[in-house]
């Protein structure tokens, strides 16, 4: 679109979209949001009006507020905003999670928002969609950042879990709330021993389940009055309650996070954790460049992240990429 305006570009308050006056994923109160997930870096309150995926209807409700005013729209089901044709499509990173898809005069775009693609039971699967201009994430776009395989990643959790109760240890993972932390639900072995939650994750797991992700049973930790009760079980927990006094009810313990920034070595010393799960809901590095080719864009705009390494690797491979700015 050089002889003319951009069809989406970064502003203060978002990536906006002239033709169609709306935004995506905006990061202040505007009059119309397209949102591609729940996670509160991307889905902020205040707008007058949303556009999200159905699928993730609960969980923006939860985010933004009963009093949000939300269209929800089924994923591949095309809408126009202003003359401008948009539509969802799985992103693959939690529950209800898009990529959006603009069209305009003949043009497509595609903003990924966050996105995976390794396999995850939690949610629908990656969509790859052709499109002219991508703009994609860059949270792991470097080539370090290889995912563990889902079935490998699993057993190494199951095993750490049996490990401590050799060891008479409660087993803390930290993770977070929304997303990763129903992911470690469905692949853990539930025969182990008990499940236990921080207050955190078991509202979200509620939001999942209401959409009909089946989890395993789970224990609210606020709800456990005799500490024996925890022996032998796991307890999952967002990051923010490590190293506070949250823990000292577990008595003996050991703890572990589970993130992609554990395949940084180094990275589980820092955080004083006995063990790191190389675990995330974000693209690794060879998913990223899956997703790009797989997108046959002419141009690629790319954002969050390590966007200079990704931008110069791709024009060294050929490709027209620059910064989204």
């Amino acid at each position: 679109m050089s002889s003319r305006q951009e069809l989406l570009s970064l502003t203060d308050s978002g990536i906006y979209c002239p033709p169609g006056d709306f935004y995506l994923d905006p990061s202040k109160p505007v009059d119309v949001a397209v949102v591609t997930h729940a996670h509160s870096d991307h889905a902020y309150a205040g707008s007058n009006k949303y556009f999200v995926s159905e699928k993730s209807e609960l969980l923006m409700k939860m985010r933004l507020g009963e009093e949000a005013v939300l269209e929800t729209r089924r994923y591949g089901e095309e809408f126009e905003i202003n003359g401008v044709i948009v539509s969802f499509h799985p992103a693959g990173h939690v529950l209800g999670s898009a990529q959006i898809r603009v069209e305009f005069e003949g043009e497509v775009w595609i903003y990924t928002g966050d996105f995976k693609l390794t396999r995850d039971p939690t949610c629908e699967p990656f969509e790859k969609v052709e499109c002219d201009v991508l703009i994609t994430e860059a949270t792991f776009a470097l080539p370090i950042y290889r995912w563990t395989p889902p079935d490998e990643l699993s057993r190494q959790i199951n095993s750490w879990w049996r490990s401590n109760i050799d060891a008479e240890k409660v087993s803390v993972l930290f993770a977070y709330s929304l997303g990763k932390s129903q992911r470690i639900l469905k692949s853990v072995d539930p025969s182990i021993g008990p499940i236990f939650t921080h207050g955190a994750v078991e509202n979200l797991n509620k939001a999942y389940r209401e959409s009909g992700v089946h989890l395993p049973e789970t224990h609210y930790v606020g709800d456990i009055e005799d500490k024996k009760e925890f022996t032998g079980g796991l307890v999952i927990a967002p990051p923010s309650a490590a190293g506070t006094s949250w823990l000292r009810r577990f008595g003996k313990h050991s703890t572990a996070f589970a993130s992609g920034w554990m395949a940084v070595r180094g990275a589980r010393r820092r955080r004083a954790l006995d063990r790191g799960f190389v675990m995330s809901d974000h693209a690794d590095w060879p998913g990223l460049i899956e997703a790009i080719d797989a997108s046959k864009a002419k141009r690629v705009l790319v954002t969050h992240g390590f966007v200079d390494p990704l931008v110069r690797w791709l024009n060294e491979s050929g490709k027209e990429a620059e910064p989204l700015k």
